[in-house]
């Protein structure tokens, strides 16, 4: 319930009839004990059979071959830490925290790298990220190379301009007013089959919502309600639990839309304050 509504706890100690110091705990040790013992069997890069048809089913998107993932950031809104807050202030104006994410075809997370101020570029997240060490050591894919025009391609990630160009990721073509036509047919090919990514953000935000309002958490604690965030989503979308359309609205967009959704969530948990107090009226 904290994860999906971002309730308070004094709500979430009504709702549940127990403490709110109860209530803060058993949120802390349960994020913590998905993130330590479910996120390694739930968030893991494709290999073998998985990775042939994750490249199979990217290429069905808009034919863009090889592609064994999307990479992209997102920032999660946090209250201010009493630490260097204007490392966590962010371009567009508010204090979050960053999540670096690589998914499949999917919608499904295989690597999620959370911890890095908002303040900070996305390339230097990238540049420090076991993604990038494990692609830099030729690690982070099999040897699974296909003959294109004469030429063996492997198997890389896409990723949008903010990423550099690796022989095991692709990011588009720049200069736009100067490209040719097959630089623009491949840039639109790269954005369409990228966009995958956005979309898991959105259905991890509209499954998730404490993730769309600001995290009332320890920054230390951040990483672990994030991490294990993406865990279950994971395991929603293993086991065909469905996404509901309304779930998306707000979300659908980017962190642009981040202050729509608070203010939705907001109205929400007047609400639910409100059946709260009803409910707890009935118990009386």
């Amino acid at each position: 319930w904290r994860l999906a509504t971002n309730a308070e706890y004094r709500t979430i100690s009504h709702l549940f009839a127990v403490g709110r110091s109860t209530c803060c705990k058993i949120a802390n040790d349960t994020c913590k004990v998905i993130t330590d013992h479910l996120m390694p069997k739930y968030i893991c890069l494709p290999t073998g059979q998985r990775l042939i048809e994750n490249i199979r089913d990217f290429r069905r998107i808009n034919g863009f071959p090889q592609v064994g993932g999307a990479i992209d950031g997102t920032h999660i809104p946090i209250v201010a830490p009493r630490d260097n807050p204007a490392d966590y202030y962010n371009r567009k104006g508010w204090y979050s925290m960053v999540c670096q994410a690589v998914v499949d075809a999917n919608y499904c997370f295989t690597n999620v790298y959370v911890g890095w101020p908002g303040r900070v570029h996305d390339a230097r997240i990238f540049s420090n990220s076991d993604i990038y060490r494990q692609g830099e050591n030729g690690e982070l894919f099999p040897q699974h190379t296909v003959n294109i025009n004469g030429t063996e391609i492997p198997v890389f990630l896409l990723g949008d301009a903010a990423y550099p160009l690796k022989s095991w990721l692709m990011r588009p073509f720049s200069d736009f007013e100067n490209l040719t036509y097959e630089q623009k047919t491949f840039n639109y090919k790269h954005s369409s089959t990228r966009m995958v990514v956005e979309g898991s953000f959105g259905r991890l935000k509209g499954r998730w919502r404490c993730l769309l309002k600001r995290l009332d958490v320890a920054t230390v604690r951040v990483p672990y309600v994030v991490c294990s965030c993406c865990t279950l989503h994971n395991f929603c979308e293993v086991h065909g639990d469905g996404i509901n359309e309304q779930w998306l609205n707000g979300v659908v967009g980017g962190q642009d839309n981040v202050f729509l959704a608070n203010l939705q969530n907001n109205q929400n948990s007047y609400a639910e304050n409100i059946c709260c107090c009803v409910l707890f009226s009935l118990e009386i």
